[in-house]
């Protein structure tokens, strides 16, 4: 199975919001938001600060793709 964060993409366009956005919102790092670009796999801890950033759901911004 493969991640994919294109819900989270596609919820920063809906915000009008910039990855760098997210970043200073959320509180995350730098390495944080580069392994999102790289649907890397993240800690839950990030993905919690992801959905609280943005009042959402996990199941909003995280999707599994299977192979």
């Amino acid at each position: 199975m493969k991640i994919s964060y294109n819900k989270l993409w596609k919820q920063l366009i809906d915000k009008n919001m910039k990855k760098k956005d997210l970043q200073n919102l959320a509180g995350l790092s730098s390495s944080s938001i580069a392994k999102l670009g790289k649907n890397e796999v993240v800690t839950l801890e990030v993905l919690m600060k992801i959905c609280e950033a943005l009042n959402c759901n996990i199941e909003d911004v995280i999707e599994f793709q299977r192979d």
